[in-house]
């Protein structure tokens, strides 16, 4: 089978593509790449749905450049002739940087503008001035400058691309998406890109595509259980705390991870437990600003941090999902919170996290859409992933919902499979807990949010001006650090031996363990000092090894 796939050199594209290409050391193309490639370059229109870090991205750049590069070979006028619309600012970034990767051959011919950034229409005039090839964007900053009339679509554009489209009815575009298609020429190519084939991806669908061709790669939509693994644990609100407590401070999870929860207060919450034991993490959330947001991603993929808590804010997109009592006592705050809240955000929705060993879902998401979408977050292209769920007794129905989603009519088969951990093992560690959840009161996450957002806007502007001339400086500004509002409990940090259950002892830092052994049969100077000090003057034992030198020296 292998010798029948198609290779990119067989596509007939430009050398310049190809060498990119060999750049970033892909040597042959994904399934979605190798059927949409050349479908695309016969100007067929296509509905592709492929699962999450497939190459979806890549699928419509390569053609979306070829076409330009070779349009560009008999008409030399600058024009728009591609747009890309993305749901959110993050994904917005990603696809450019991807596009500018795959042209680093050909950047002066094929030039590509990112305005989905919070910046002012004003500012973002000069560069739409320059007439760049492609423009990514979200639908509602495309609308503001036709509106300014700073873009002109309806005579250059050729190619128009919506990426993660089950997601841009649900984050609100539906009504500038009608509008703008207005301001589009009648006929132009155009590509769907989804992870999962809602009935919103129906409707746009039929506003949107001429005769296309569809693509249904993965029968699954998830990948299968020999790459990623899908546990679930049954556990109330309580024993959720206790049990990411002893994962990550006993180091059971290892390598990148990303916490998603409710809400945003949820994630404070969660942080300023784990503060409590030391444990650092990040929090994304839509009030911070973009700049803030993107660099938290760039390092969390450089390795800078391993925890990275976050929300997709379902449950404030679809409140009837969530239960009565969180719509009870949140309706007042919501309104409240609306206006600081970037609606053009989204973590869990097509975030390109490099090396993510394990999602671990805090609480259970609001529906199978964003479950699938969370848990694409890990086990991409050919790595492998794990995916943990904690599940409340009211969240059992959603964790019905997800597996009838997964495993379609075969019933006997579970996808999620239990996650086998004795919570009586580690009853020891539960006043611990208890002793730090005390710490984090409502008062604590108010002050942490504000605290938190004031250092950002600060970092943002930081990010903006200054380290655009000092790159290297931008490795210092840390997004991890303590926030501090709780009280910190000295003695929380370390984990007392005796309170280790026997079951995990071996498991729990062997190397540390081996560590102290060395020490102590080698003999530290300090420790063997102490252990000699009682009942020793040192002033007389220092005199004794000088006499013994000089005696030494008069033999000699």
């Amino acid at each position: 089978m292998e010798e029948e796939r198609l290779h990119f050199h067989e596509m007939g594209l430009d050398d310049r593509v190809l060498k990119a290409l060999a750049d970033l050391g892909w040597s042959q193309p994904t399934l979605i790449q190798e059927k949409a490639i050349p479908l695309a370059l016969e100007g067929k229109d296509l509905l592709a749905r492929a699962r999450t870090g497939s190459g979806k991205t890549a699928a419509y750049a390569i053609p979306l450049i070829q076409r330009i590069l070779m349009s560009k070979q008999t008409v030399r006028e600058q024009a728009v002739r591609a747009l890309v619309l993305v749901p959110t600012k993050e994904l917005g970034q990603q696809v450019q940087s991807m596009i500018r990767q795959l042209t680093a051959y050909c950047s002066r011919d094929v030039r590509v503008a990112d305005i989905s950034g919070k910046a002012d229409i004003s500012a973002q005039k000069p560069i739409l001035m320059e007439k760049p090839d492609i423009v990514v964007s979200t639908p509602s900053r495309v609308q503001a400058h036709i509106n300014g009339q700073n873009l002109q679509l309806q005579s250059s554009l050729e190619m128009l691309v919506i990426d993660e489209a089950d997601l841009l009815f649900s984050f609100g575009f539906e009504a500038d998406l009608k509008s703008l298609l207005c301001h589009l020429p009648k006929i132009y190519q155009a590509f769907l890109m989804s992870a999962t084939l809602n009935d919103d991806v129906q409707a746009l669908k039929e506003l949107v595509l001429h005769n296309p061709v569809m693509l249904k790669l993965q029968g699954s939509q998830l990948p299968d259980s020999s790459q990623l693994q899908q546990y679930s644990v049954r556990c109330e609100e309580e024993d959720k705390f206790l049990l990411i407590y002893t994962l990550l401070k006993l180091g059971l999870v290892q390598g990148k991870s990303l916490l998603f929860v409710r809400d945003v207060d949820r994630c404070y919450r969660l942080k300023l437990f784990l503060e409590q034991f030391s444990i650092p993490a990040c929090v994304l959330n839509s009030e911070l600003p973009i700049h803030s947001r993107c660099h938290i991603i760039t390092q969390f993929n450089q390795g800078f941090y391993n925890y990275i808590i976050a929300t997709d804010e379902q449950g404030l997109e679809n409140p009837a999902r969530c239960s009565q009592k969180t719509q009870e006592k949140g309706k007042k705050k919501k309104n409240s919170r609306k206006k600081g809240k970037d609606k053009e955000y989204g973590v869990s929705r097509g975030i390109d996290f490099h090396n993510v060993c394990n999602v671990i879902n805090f609480d259970f998401p609001a529906s199978v859409e964003s479950y699938i979408h969370r848990v694409g977050r890990t086990a991409r292209a050919d790595n492998p992933g794990s995916a943990l769920s904690f599940i409340s007794h009211t969240e059992l129905p959603m964790l019905m919902e997800v597996e009838n989603a997964l495993t379609g009519d075969s019933t006997h088969d579970s996808v999620l499979k239990p996650y086998g951990f004795k919570m009586e093992e580690i009853e020891g560690f539960r006043y611990r807990c208890r002793d730090a959840m005390r710490s984090v009161t409502k008062q604590a996450v108010k002050e942490a949010r504000l605290k938190e957002i004031k250092q950002e806007l600060l970092n943002s502007e930081k990010l903006k001006t200054y380290f655009e001339d000092n790159p290297r400086d931008l490795q210092l500004l840390r997004h991890d650090k303590d926030l501090h509002p709780a009280v910190i409990k000295p003695h929380l940090k370390n984990v007392p031996d005796y309170l280790i259950p026997t079951a995990l002892k071996s498991l729990v830092n062997p190397l540390k363990r081996r560590k102290k052994k060395k020490n102590k049969a080698g003999g530290v100077m300090l420790s063997s000092f102490k252990k000699n000090s009682r009942g020793k003057n040192p002033l007389k034992s220092f005199r004794y090894t000088r006499k013994k030198r000089e005696k030494k020296a008069g033999k000699s």
